[in-house]
């Protein structure tokens, strides 16, 4: 099995298992971490080429905060692979869209908007949401364009996109009871693409099978397994984000937009606390990984 590639910006990531890879990208987590110019982006990307390994399995990313780095992992692999056009379904287990405007350049919510404009992708399924951000009162934060060109799907359990039917895309939102419903309906769906990219963010889950520094999710491990298992054989790369991880920014713009848009839920948790947290997050991802070995 290709051994899982840790990508340490936050030393968030305690090793699910003993061949792990890690990368230490330290320095560049006041830069990239919520968000970033594209210019800090392109050289993170740049600085990534040089240090990644020929070889690798899923990859870690730490804090949710860092989702974005989702983006650069699938630019990589449609440079590696050679992908063709249109070849690849992109799978997100998400409690967010992903697709928020963010007029700064990229960040974690704005991601899915800039991977749709790849080449390689056909759709990109966003799998999972319970947070508000798909409700009529934020449609306007939505990036329409995905959308209007039927390269993204949300789906959702007792959230409402219903301002999408205005626009003749009400087929790109479906919403359902439970998360049972929604895998049931979405599992066919996928059972034609030929390629699949897997991004998991852990705050899809609920809070009991792991904490986040985001509001979670319904998605039980079970959920996960399932769609892991619906990939079986065609999975072309993998990534996991959404670890207990807390940062305290030195610039006043990065502290005012966090604080509008992501509240931290860590702090008021002390350090032995941090540790338990971060030892359930560790197994979580050696049970996801041997998941994705498994049956990816």
């Amino acid at each position: 099995m290709k051994p899982p590639l840790i990508l340490d910006f936050d030393a968030s990531v305690l090793s699910p298992t003993d061949n792990a890879i890690r990368i230490a990208l330290g320095g560049w987590q006041e830069a990239i971490r919520f968000g970033c110019f594209r210019s800090a982006f392109a050289r993170l990307e740049q600085h990534l080429e040089t240090l990644m390994p020929d070889s690798y399995g899923c990859v870690f990313t730490g804090s949710g905060d860092y989702h974005h780095i989702s983006l650069l992992l699938l630019r990589l692999l449609a440079r590696r692979a050679k992908l063709p056009p249109a070849s690849l379904d992109c799978i997100v287990c998400d409690n967010h869209p992903d697709n928020m405007r963010y007029p700064f350049g990229i960040h974690c919510g704005s991601w899915v908007r800039h991977a749709s404009e790849l080449a390689c992708i056909r759709h990109i399924h966003v799998i999972g949401i319970t947070s508000a951000d798909i409700n009529p009162a934020h449609a306007w934060a939505n990036y329409l364009g995905p959308l209007l060109r039927n390269k993204l799907s949300y789906w959702s359990v007792r959230q409402e996109a219903r301002w999408l039917k205005l626009l003749g895309r009400e087929k790109n939102s479906r919403t359902f009871a439970s998360a049972d419903a929604l895998l049931a309906a979405f599992l066919p769906v996928i059972s034609g693409a030929k390629s699949l990219y897997l991004s998991i963010d852990k705050d899809v889950f609920s809070p009991e099978v792991a904490r986040t520094n985001w509001d979670q999710g319904i998605f039980t491990e079970d959920h996960a397994a399932a769609v892991i298992g619906a990939c079986a054989g065609r999975l072309m790369g993998s990534d996991i984000t959404g670890e207990f991880s807390a940062y305290a920014y030195a610039g006043m713009g990065k502290k005012l937009l966090v604080s509008l848009d992501g509240p931290d839920r860590m702090g008021a948790c002390g350090p032995e606390e941090a540790l338990v947290e971060r030892e359930t997050q560790r197994q979580l991802n050696a049970r996801l990984l041997r998941l994705l070995e498994h049956g990816g």
